[in-house]
């Protein structure tokens, strides 16, 4: 399959008033032609700071991407010049935020926040972005596409909001989709309706989706990889399949477990003890340690190596890695 976008050994910090914040420390994964990825993980772990470094978008100050690649077409997105990302940014990869609402501009129509995105990365009339604009809309699933274009953003609802933004992040047609939360704020039934959506314009463009999510139930209907992060870094990643059936890391089988079922009667929900690790001061060892009931005196003291469980399934466990025994006697 054809990579699209590659992020190797990413490394993002922010520097604040008590010390500097590790958000990102060494996140690396590919993203191929036409997959959805979702990375996963609760607040604080970095997933949406990862995604806004793909875009350049982290304020700097505080922020900034220490070290590390962003490969997209060849380029290392880390080293290009703003002129040069105001070209990739909406053309080439787009970004759909968490909020609809604080996403569009009160002040202007739906149509003229869709057309800018097109005139601003094509050379087009203003009856050709037009034209374009109305396409988008009925892609999206808005009726009457070409009234709905002059109206604004107060007059549409939640859910038709979030159809609006996807409509501006598609409509020059880009290879890479970035959805941060694109279901947080909406209802269970209009979350179906989003999620349907995004299946259904995958099959017909074939662009490449990174879901950034906490949200399990939202991953099991899209994805196809999945990545789990903790604490600044991906802890296990594979096929949707692998993630849910064979989970290899405390910490994903905690996430499944904190998740409702409807196939067990009176399942019981298992939270996840504790609290993430302080990024302030991130500790050498597994960040996931002091929560997990299995960890042993190596996962205190050393970093697992990533142990490959399959071509797509990895996991940083040394309850995967037979030289944790050796790793015990080594530093005892």
């Amino acid at each position: 399959m054809e990579k699209v976008l590659q992020v190797k050994d990413l490394h993002v910090s922010f520097s604040t008033y008590g010390g500097e914040v590790q958000a990102v420390r060494g996140v690396t994964f590919d993203l191929f032609k036409g997959e959805t990825l979702a990375i996963v993980g609760e607040s604080g772990c970095g997933k949406s700071v990862t995604s806004q470094s793909i875009m350049r978008l982290i304020p700097n100050p505080p922020g900034k991407i220490k070290t590390g690649e962003i490969l997209f077409k060849g380029k290392d997105l880390t080293k290009l010049k703003e002129p040069e990302l105001r070209k990739i940014r909406g053309a080439d990869i787009s970004m759909i935020f968490q909020d609809p609402m604080t996403a569009l501009n009160p002040t202007l129509t739906i149509g003229d926040q869709i057309m800018e995105g097109i005139m601003q990365h094509e050379k087009v009339s203003k009856t050709e972005a037009q034209k374009v604009a109305i396409e988008m809309l009925t892609l999206v699933g808005i009726p009457s596409p070409e009234a709905r274009l002059k109206q604004f953003p107060h007059q549409f609802s939640g859910g038709m909001r979030q159809r609006i933004v996807i409509a501006m992040a598609l409509v020059c047609q880009p290879e890479v989709l970035i959805a941060d939360e694109p279901t947080t704020a909406l209802d269970v039934t209009i979350q179906a309706q989003i999620l349907e959506l995004f299946k259904d314009i995958q099959k017909k463009t074939n662009v490449s989706i990174i879901l950034i999510t906490h949200d399990l139930g939202v991953v099991a209907q899209v994805a196809d990889r999945i990545a789990v992060m903790y604490a600044g870094k991906i802890v296990e990643s594979g096929t949707r399949r692998e993630i849910f059936y064979q989970p290899q890391h405390p910490y994903t089988r905690g996430l499944l477990n904190s998740v409702p079922r409807l196939d067990v009667e009176e399942a019981e929900l298992i939270p996840i003890p504790g609290s993430p690790p302080d990024l302030f001061a991130p500790p050498t060892g597994c960040p996931f340690a002091a929560r997990c009931s299995y960890a042993m005196e190596v996962c205190d003291r050393v970093y697992p190596f990533k142990t490959h469980l399959s071509k797509e399934h990895h996991v940083d466990c040394w309850l995967q890695d037979e030289r944790a025994k050796h790793m015990v006697s080594t530093i005892s």
